[in-house]
């Protein structure tokens, strides 16, 4: 839609990775590392409020449609109520942008971190930082921790579940594209294929309708899917996060972006003096300890 700034986007990122070459060689970026490993040349660039965005003076962030609670509130992005939407707001003040110069647009989840110039200056939407994801798109660091947690029926053929083992002879489902479906047929790998559907709330009417025997989601979804949405549910159980690195969820970045270095600045500094958590604590306080699924 604006090709001239993503030209000017894609020229900064090429030079930028011409000047490594040279410096450096072929050296790997570490995959432990929830960034994108800008350069300092970026970094240097992160003017306030004059970054080379999508839009000249404006901050353009997606999410998906309908945008899910705890993580938005009413389905409104730009309320800057939810723990992502106050998120998306503390980063935008930390780049140098008003509530009013941010943009909201909606893509769809499996879209955002999809191969392909994109359209937005950074999505967030519960998008977990993966190394195949990061072959596509850049990530910033991360701004939430989380573990995925299983939700069933009260009374339920899974409601007694206490291990994974447990799980295997069930009929399990997840929103297509997530590390929740990851989960099911990595760890979880049931006898039974698991189903998948476009969106949670999909996901949830199977299970209300008997369709499914669990669904898989993070664990603040649980909770709010439990407390709110789907009230004779229970949350079974959380997995316990796979190796030594804990599952982060992070800000989607066009791959190659001049807007990494300052967008994960952003983050780490919000991270470092305390608002990620205040703010988690704020929108995600349900989200406490639910029984772990060995």
């Amino acid at each position: 839609m604006h090709p001239a700034p993503h030209t000017l986007r894609r020229a900064v990122a090429a030079a930028t990775v011409a000047l490594l070459a040279t410096a450096v060689g072929c050296a790997p970026q570490p995959e432990g590392k929830a960034s994108a490993a800008p350069s300092g040349s970026a970094a240097k660039s992160c003017v306030r409020g004059k970054l080379a965005t999508t839009t000249s003076g404006k901050l353009t962030i997606a999410t998906d449609e309908p945008a899910y609670e705890p993580w938005f509130k009413d389905d409104k992005p730009g309320s800057g109520k939810g723990f992502e939407s106050a998120v998306a707001y503390a980063v935008a003040k930390r780049l140098g942008y008003s509530k009013d110069a941010v943009a909201w647009q909606s893509v769809p989840f499996n879209k955002a971190f999809a191969p392909g110039v994109k359209t937005f200056d950074f999505d967030i939407n519960q998008v977990s930082i993966s190394a195949e994801r990061k072959k596509a798109v850049d990530f910033s660091s991360g701004y939430y921790d989380v573990r995925q947690a299983v939700v069933a029926l009260k009374g339920g053929k899974a409601a007694g579940a206490t291990s994974v083992a447990d799980l295997r002879n069930l009929k399990l489902g997840a929103q297509v594209g997530t590390t929740s479906l990851d989960y099911i047929t990595d760890v979880v790998k049931p006898k039974q294929e698991a189903a998948v559907y476009a969106k949670n709330d999909q996901a949830k009417s199977a299970l209300k309708n008997g369709q499914v025997d669990a669904v898989v989601v993070d664990l603040p979804t649980a909770f709010y899917i439990t407390g709110a949405e789907v009230t004779n549910a229970k949350i079974v159980g959380q997995f316990e996060n796979r190796g030594g690195t804990p599952e982060q969820f992070g800000l989607v970045l066009d791959k190659g972006s001049a807007l990494t270095a300052c967008v994960t600045g952003a983050v780490d500094a919000l991270r470092k003096d305390g608002t990620l958590a205040d703010l988690e604590k704020q929108w995600l306080s349900d989200a406490v300890d639910a029984p772990v699924l060995k």
